[in-house]
């Protein structure tokens, strides 16, 4: 635990006081109408644990406490044994959707809309065998994602993945990330403050994950129900669980996954990376009109236009009815600081922009020059054949900077590249569009990026016909550049 939160005996919604300083923000009711809808629908499910455990965070997120979620009930769910499903804890957030209704967390936005960020988050974890009471951390993973939600303003959907990298419970385990679908019991329930769903976190295998950035997240998890293991109809999460669902069946990978990504493409429309683009048709001297990030110059700020237009690309896509997705988060970056704002993760630090808009003109390149980190280097035949060939795009927005290589087909709409100039620049912002000849091509080239080993790095492929070139670089290049 972070060190800010308790492990309590629930009060139960009859108990439910104003917390010490909330005065402060003026007079609340007795029962706080969201936190009591919450309780409403878990109390429902649980009529016989009025008072389950808590683990709730000592310094309120809206006392300037680092913790989003001001509770995280975990109740002991039976199961049902007729139907495959496991004796498990139970988990349920408090926090990411309006509990309050007065400005304190999330602005007021009335009750049509969604409350807060519209759903709350919960975890169902395989009982073990004489376990008496329900492990903590999973309250703190759940912390971990509302702290993303709140510092990004990304809302998370049913289908969407996390990138963990990390063992769930800091185990040995091989359940190192995760995919979010509805939550299998709880029902949305309607609040004076708007509408809230519950989603729920599914624990799941690196080839899992990588699987449902492939194909979709909802494929894999209508797999995996099938799978009692894996976590069956209700997919309850074991952290003990050491066979992918590709060991336990290999038939699925072949017959479900390979035919869905060939017949349906990938869901998977963009994602924070390690990257950055050089122009090699400008003159290494020619640095004042640079538009690339490179090694020991300072980066231009994004325009707040360009920032909406790229956050636009990730959130909905170039052409239309494209679905977004959620971009990786990496546990190493996970901040227990209380973020100074909440703001979108791809607005630069400052909202205003050192070159207007209006003066930067969009460029034609001759050539260019990628480089990705290994991960972001391997999901290029993903970008290729999942999205590219299906007449989709594909961005990467840099982690460290403020740049975004956008990758187009011939019939995407909206995109600044074309056919006839293929790369080109909006400020930071590189738009790269493939002929469905290049990308075959592409993928030939780029095949052993297909496989889960390692790479041995750097690694360099280059078409000079086409006057691209691609480099896949250690971390170290991006993390420390000018060592």
């Amino acid at each position: 635990m972070t060190g800010i939160t308790r492990f309590v005996r629930g009060r139960g919604m009859d108990e439910v006081r104003p917390t010490s300083g909330a005065q402060a923000h003026g007079l609340v009711p007795l029962f706080p109408p969201g936190l009591q809808a919450i309780y409403g629908e878990c109390r429902r499910l649980y009529p016989e644990q009025a008072n389950p455990l808590q683990v709730t965070a000592i310094v309120k997120y809206w006392l300037g406490g680092p913790d989003p979620l001001d509770y995280i009930s975990m109740y002991r769910n039976m199961g049902c044994p007729a139907q495959d499903i496991q004796e498990h804890w139970h988990y349920v957030s408090f926090g990411l959707s309006d509990l309050y209704g007065d400005n304190r967390v999330h602005e007021f936005t009335g009750a049509d809309g969604p409350s807060g960020f519209g759903f709350e988050l919960t975890f169902r974890l395989k009982r073990e065998t004489g376990e008496t009471a329900p492990p903590t951390w999973p309250a703190e993973l759940m912390q971990g994602l509302a702290r993303y939600v709140f510092q990004s303003e990304n809302t998370f959907c049913s289908g969407d993945h996390v990138s963990w990298h990390n063992p769930l419970d800091n185990s040995e385990s091989r359940i190192q990330h995760m995919l979010l679908t509805e939550d299998p019991q709880m029902q949305p329930v309607h609040t004076p403050f708007g509408a809230v769903s519950f989603l729920q976190i599914v624990g799941v295998c690196t080839e899992e994950l990588q699987a449902a950035q492939q194909w979709n997240g909802q494929g894999i998890l209508e797999l995996m129900r099938g799978v009692k293991v894996a976590g069956g109809p209700w997919l309850i999460t074991d952290m003990r669980r050491g066979e992918t669902i590709f060991d336990i069946d290999p038939h699925l990978q072949q017959e479900r996954v390979d035919q869905g990504i060939e017949t349906e493409g990938s869901n998977l429309s963009g994602v924070s990376a390690k990257c950055v683009w050089d122009d090699l048709s400008r003159p290494p001297e020619d640095e004042e009109d640079s538009r690339s990030i490179c090694i020991g110059s300072q980066p231009r700020r994004l325009s707040d236009k360009d920032t909406e237009q790229i956050r636009e690309t990730l959130r909905k896509g170039l052409e239309f009815n494209s679905k977004a997705a959620l971009p990786p988060i990496n546990t190493q970056r996970q901040s227990h600081e209380r973020p100074q704002s909440r703001k979108d993760s791809l607005e630069s630090e400052s909202s205003a922009a050192i070159v207007p808009h209006e003066l930067v003109r969009t460029r034609q390149l001759e050539s260019v020059h990628l480089k990705f980190n290994q991960e972001s280097g391997t999901l290029l035949p993903l970008c290729l054949r999942g999205r590219l060939l299906h007449g989709r795009h594909f961005t990467y927005k840099s982690i460290n900077g403020d740049t975004a290589i956008t990758f187009v087909s011939t019939g995407v709409e909206g995109a600044f590249a074309t056919e006839e100039h293929p790369y080109a620049a909006h400020g930071p912002w590189l738009q790269i569009l493939l002929t469905e000849e290049f990308v075959e091509q592409m993928l030939g080239d780029l095949q052993e990026l297909n496989t889960r080993e390692e790479t041995k790095l750097p690694k360099e492929y280059s078409w000079p016909e086409k006057k691209l070139k691609i480099s896949v670089l250690p971390d170290s290049v991006f993390d420390n550049p000018l060592q």
